[in-house]
């Protein structure tokens, strides 16, 4: 498996015969070539311009799957994508892996301002590794239930304060999670959102987390 950082929330994981996307806001990289990737899944954790990206013009490309809650994946329909219309509850199955949606602490609207349905974040399970990408979120107490039900191998959590949790906030998050290694995203895209990753670094070191820093620019 290579776990690519695009930039902001957005990541690609390659495995051995297909890659998957998540919150593809590929645009924010010019360094990021999609095209070249065999891209057969995209994951989309809420409807934000942020999050959604470029999903449907690469989903349309590649004619990978959306998978998303049930308003986002039947705004993408609409859009001419195939998608997997899910929602929190059992794990999905993939001939790659499987994936569970989990709650977020968030909100979500369509381009033309509809409900787009509850945020989430995505649980991978994938060449036995377990991966959290905590969408847009609040700290919140289903953290503790993560743990608690599939104790993910890397977790990927926003830092950046404002719209989502802080690096403080953060650092309590990869506790409760238990995660070994830590990426941290949603930051210093926007002046909102600028944090400090040698705070957010020294934070996890007291929780025994390594905080794994991914350059976007390494693409």
């Amino acid at each position: 498996m290579d776990l690519k950082y695009i930039g902001h929330s957005a990541f690609e994981i390659k495995m051995e015969n297909n890659s998957i996307l998540i919150d593809p806001y590929v645009s924010n990289n010019k360094k990021y070539n999609w095209h070249e990737s065999n891209i057969t899944d995209i994951f989309v954790t809420h409807a934000h311009g942020d999050h959604l990206g470029e999903a449907i013009e690469i989903a349309k490309e590649k004619d990978a799957t959306i998978t998303a809650v049930v308003e986002l994946a039947n705004y993408c329909r609409e859009q001419g994508c195939k998608v997997r219309s899910v929602n929190f509850g059992g794990w999905i199955k993939y001939d790659w892996g499987r994936v569970v949606f989990v709650p977020a602490f968030h909100t979500s609207s369509l381009p033309d301002g509809r409900y787009a349905g509850e945020a989430a974040g995505i649980i991978i399970d994938a060449e036995n590794v377990r991966i959290y990408h905590a969408g847009d979120t609040a700290l919140t107490n289903e953290m503790k239930t993560i743990k608690e039900l599939y104790r993910p191998n890397i977790a990927m959590l926003p830092i950046g304060g404002n719209y989502t949790m802080d690096a403080e906030h953060a650092a309590v998050a990869a506790n409760w999670i238990g995660a070994q290694t830590v990426i941290p995203m949603h930051y210093n895209t926007f002046p909102e959102i600028q944090a400090d990753l040698q705070k957010f670094g020294a934070l996890l070191q007291l929780n025994n987390s390594t905080c794994m820093v991914l350059d976007p620019d390494k693409v």
